[in-house]
Formats: C-alpha cells, sequence, structure tokens
C-alpha cells in the first residue's frame, strides 16, 4: 500500500510544477546513492548517546545531577524527529527494511502514528506551507498566526504540552485510537488505509498504559521518565532547530526558496538534526540522504537565498516575522532569491 501510494503521489507532484536549481545530473546521481554503513554509524552514535545520559541518569537519581542527565537525555530523545524524518524518506540506509525497522521505532519515540505521518508528510512535500486543499498539516503553527508566539512557548517549555495536551501530537493518536476521524485523517489519509491508523493508535495506547502500570507497580518515575514523558519534557533543543524550517515565511508558492530556510549549523547540532538545517536542499531534492545535503547544498547554494548562518541569524528574521504575522497574516518575510544566470 506504501508503494502504491508512493507512485500515486510522485505522479502528482511532479517536478516541473516546482521551481528546481540547476545541478549536474552526474553529481545528483552520485550524491543521491545510500549506504547502509553511513546509517548505521548515524544511529549507532545516537543511540549510544541515549544509553550514556541513561545510564548517568539513572546512576544519579535522587540528586540534582539526575535532573540534570534527564534534560540531557530529554533533549537528545527528541532528535528521534530527525531519523523518523530521514527514514521515512528511506534515505537513512540503502536497505529497505533497516528503513522501516528505524521508521518504527523512530515514530514510537516521536509520539508519531507511522501510518498518518506518512501521508501527511507526502502532502508536506507537495504541498509545502499550503493554506488551501491540501492543506498541510505538517507546519504546526498553522494557518492562525495570532497563536504561534504561544505555540512556539508550547514547544519550548519542558512539560507545557501537558498543559495544553489538546494540541499535542499524542491527544491525536487517543483520538485516532478511539476511532475518531479528525481533520488530518479525513484529508490526508485514504479511507481504506484509515483502520490501520486506528489499530496502529491502539497499539501506542496500550504502550502508553503499560509503562505507566509498570511505573504505578514499582513505585517509581523511571520508567515514564526514561519512556513516556522524554518527548514533552525534552522537547526544547530540537523545536528550536526545527520552527527555523518554514516560521515566517511566504506560503501557497511553489518556490520553496520562498517557503523553506537554509542555514547552517555547528558539528553537534547538525548530526543530531540529520543536516536538515539543508532544508531547501532537501525539500528540491528529497532523495539525496541527509549525509550528502551539504554537498548537494554546495553546488546550488548560488542559486538559493543567503543561507542563515546559525540559529540566532535565523530568529532574527522569524521572531519580527511572527511578531507582524499576528497583526497582518498576510505579512511574510521575504526571502531575496539570486536572478538567474544567462548560460
Amino acid at each position: 500500500m506504501y508503494n502504491n501510494y508512493t507512485q500515486f503521489f510522485f505522479m502528482e507532484v511532479k517536478l516541473e510544477k516546482w521551481h528546481r536549481c540547476k545541478v549536474d545530473i552526474e553529481v545528483l546521481k552520485e550524491l543521491s546513492k545510500k549506504s547502509d554503513i553511513k546509517g548505521l554509524q548515524h544511529v549507532s552514535v545516537f543511540f549510544g548517546l541515549l544509553l550514556v545520559t541513561g545510564i548517568l541518569a539513572y546512576v544519579t537519581w535522587g540528586t540534582w545531577w539526575s535532573a540534570f542527565w534527564f534534560l540531557v537525555y530529554g533533549n537528545i530523545y527528541g532528535f528521534s524527529n530527525p531519523l523518523w524524518h530521514e527514514t521515512g524518506h528511506k534515505t537513512a540506509f540503502q536497505s529497505k527494511s533497516l528503513n522501516e525497522f528505524f521508521y518504527y521505532i523512530s515514530s514510537y519515540l516521536s509520539n508519531f502514528e507511522p501510518l498518518r505521518w506518512r501521508y501527511t508528510h507526502f502532502v508536506h512535500h507537495g504541498n509545502t506551507y499550503s493554506t488551501e486543499n491540501p492543506f498541510d498539516h505538517e507546519i504546526e503553527y498553522g494557518n492562525n498566526f495570532k497563536e504561534t508566539p504561544k505555540n512556539l512557548l508550547m514547544n519550548l517549555i519542558p512539560f507545557m504540552e501537558l498543559v495544553y495536551f489538546k494540541k499535542s501530537i499524542a491527544y491525536e493518536i487517543i483520538q485516532h485510537a478511539l476511532g475518531i476521524k479528525t481533520k488530518v485523517m479525513q484529508d490526508c489519509i485514504p479511507e481504506n488505509a484509515q483502520p490501520k491508523v486506528i489499530f496502529n493508535s491502539r497499539i501506542f495506547v496500550a504502550i502508553w498504559i503499560a509503562i505507566i502500570l509498570w511505573s504505578l507497580i514499582t513505585l517509581s518515575w523511571l520508567p515514564v521518565l526514561f519512556f513516556l514523558l522524554p518527548k514533552f519534557y525534552g522537547r526544547t533543543l530540537h523545536k528550536l532547530v526545527s520552527f527555523t524550517q518554514h516560521a515566517g515565511l511566504a506560503r501557497d508558492i511553489k518556490d520553496h526558496r520562498y517557503t523553506t530556510r537554509e542555514m547552517y549549523l555547528n558539528p553537534i547540532l547538525s548530526f543530531l538534526y540529520w543536516k536538515m538545517e539543508y532544508h531547501v536542499t532537501h525539500h528540491m531534492f528529497p532523495t539525496v540522504p541527509s549525509y550528502n545535503l551539504d554537498k548537494l547544498h554546495h553546488h546550488i547554494k548560488d542559486q538559493l537565498p543567503k543561507t542563515n548562518d546559525g540559529l540566532i541569524d535565523a530568529y532574527k528574521e522569524i521572531l519580527p516575522a511572527i511578531k507582524k504575522q499576528t497583526e497582518d497574516s498576510s505579512y511574510f518575510f521575504k526571502k531575496e532569491v539570486p536572478e538567474p544566470q544567462n548560460a
């Protein structure tokens, strides 16, 4: 079913509908090659970091050091989202089975029911920042710009998503588990796939209940702190980075140079983020593995707007833009795009 839908998606979303930077076909072919070794190296370091910081949180339990290590553990855990993203594109590994295995693992870690997000991510790529039909359900700050500052704070402050639980992805999963057909299900998920979304959601809820029972039986917070709550207390760093992707930029334009932001990050954040800071490059060439995005960026950067130099530079654009958007929903920060050069 996934393969059929993928084929349908790529038939519908033809590349000529979007601006596409020029790049040598042989270069693109080389950079599109996938590698199991590079993928396994990446996930080994990622899960190794989770294991080490988790052990440190455990052995310091009962001291303030444990709170510190849980915060570190949670913020690394939050970067399971880029792992979900890369395996969802089937570019983390060459092996289809490895991509699928880690896609389902990272979907749980991200609180993403895997089938729902496979469909909505197709829509996101074909209709980036679309406010019309089909609506881009992955732009979490949506169309109501008056809510954007509150949504940003909700995403950055630990546990704040629990305060606004009805806005959370976890609440959507509970709705789907109860058989409630949400707007995102009606908009993006074919009718014959909806029962599986409901089934998967029920599995998620069953796992959550099992973890809570584990904590209650053992009279310990540790099971929920390790396996249930990290997405609520470890959101800050990942959300601070991922919010930059489209915030404050143009909507309903089939040119990723206006709707999407490219920036440079330090090596540690770039690793955790699977190089998704090269986000315009990724949207234009979604079949290129993340470990080659920086190389592809080098080939097309002269055709892109000025790349933001880190998070501070990006937020110098974003914060004034979202403030203006609360007063004028038609406003957006317009990227300066280079004039095309004559051959």
